[in-house]
């Protein structure tokens, strides 16, 4: 039988849920006060994203002066986009450097504020005895992240499926899908580098495209940085990236069959949650014939899989990369402010960040690593202020 056990001899005073690149970095910025802080993570690895879930051939898709974490800055020497093993070995560094010792294989499954002590009580349930840990605190911190638990969509027919049906989350490379055919759901950007690689690996790829897209290069995307960062208005960088984006790619509508969506790609990004598409050589696999550009999925009957134009084709492998939820709403109670549903902060960015009652989020921006490091750091200079 599972039992409680209680942590108050140990009170941090912040509790953070969440041992990802955001969890480590407001760590890091507490104990840049010296404030007592307890990270809780629900794997058995920090950044179990990077470490366990990644694809190999991931690399940052800004450059890197927009994806350091606060107080340590990249290694002059690493690569302007740098690679996930590289990234890998940067977190590792820094949570050596700031003797970061998560608590791991531990599930929130219940945080609540008690009026009455002033404090948060959060449940956890320990993954290697099976019993349910609890533990208190002044100030708690959500940091689970955007991508949280893989989410594949409800498809009729899927469960018929006779060939191997994958996560994002699950994929490594192509090696072993050579000569096979691979339908890839999704057109994210790792919907779109998984294609490009499982092309390159000898896969018959195809690819199902749903929604509209803006088709940027990298280089395209670190000019609208810098010049968002020199504070030119949003407007003007979304029109100047449209502009540029038409002369290097044309008409995209004729090999995507969708157009491009009526926002710019900042403004998309901010409103909608979704990413530009950073091309790292994809685009010229579908101008060239070699990945099919497939429309939305209706159906599955064993082999087959059912388009929405009537078409059906046999697949031997469907990767799914239709992204993640998030299940705050799940364990999170008596927060009607911060968060919604869906995990994401109701409060509009830059004031995104901070709840009542000493709650707070980080890196639910949908501003990626930059806005993990601006979190971290207002929410532990508020922290400080406080006490």
């Amino acid at each position: 039988m599972a039992t409680t056990t209680h942590h108050a001899h140990q009170e941090p005073i912040v509790i953070i849920v969440g041992a990802g690149p955001a969890g480590l970095a407001t760590s890091a910025c507490l104990k840049k006060f010296s404030i007592p802080n307890l990270i809780l993570e629900k794997e058995d690895c920090y950044s179990p994203m990077w470490k366990k879930y990644a694809y190999d051939r991931l690399h940052l898709h800004l450059a890197k002066q927009f994806c350091q974490l606060p107080h340590i800055p990249f290694p002059s020497s690493s690569p302007t986009y740098m690679p996930k093993k590289e990234f890998i070995q940067y977190l590792d560094n820094y949570v050596s450097y700031f003797d970061i010792t998560p608590l791991y294989k531990r599930k929130v499954e219940l945080a609540n504020f008690d009026e009455s002590t002033r404090k948060w009580n959060v449940k956890v349930r320990n993954g290697n005895s099976g019993d349910v840990e609890e533990y208190f605190s002044k100030f708690l911190v959500v940091a689970t992240g955007e991508a949280s638990y893989p989410f594949i969509p409800e498809v009729p027919g899927l469960e018929s499926f006779k060939g191997e049906a994958i996560h994002t989350t699950q994929y490594k490379d192509g090696e072993k899908f050579k000569g096979k055919s691979v339908l890839v759901v999704g057109c994210g950007n790792s919907g779109m580098e998984i294609a490009l690689d499982l092309a390159n690996h000898g896969a018959r790829t195809s690819i199902i495209v749903r929604s509209p897209i803006h088709l940027i290069s990298r280089e395209l995307g670190y000019l609208g940085l810098m010049l968002l960062k020199y504070k030119v208005a949003p407007t003007l960088v979304d029109s100047i990236m449209m502009i540029l984006s038409k002369l290097i790619y044309g008409d995209v509508s004729k090999y995507y069959g969708v157009k491009r969506p009526k926002e710019g790609p900042f403004a998309s990004k901010l409103k909608y949650g979704k990413y530009p598409i950073f091309d790292v050589g994809t685009h010229q696999k579908i101008k060239s014939g070699e990945i099919q550009v497939l429309p939305a999925m209706t159906r599955i009957r064993g082999n087959d899989v059912v388009f929405e134009n009537g078409n059906s084709h046999q697949f031997d492998v469907i990767v799914f990369a239709t992204g993640f939820k998030r299940t705050t709403h799940n364990w999170l109670q008596g927060d009607d402010y911060l968060l919604n549903e869906d995990g994401f902060p109701k409060p509009e960015f830059p004031d995104h960040w901070k709840g009542k009652n000493g709650l707070y989020c980080v890196g639910l921006s949908r501003r990626g690593l930059y806005g993990i490091a601006f979190d971290a750091q207002n929410i532990a200079t508020h922290i400080n202020s406080l006490l």
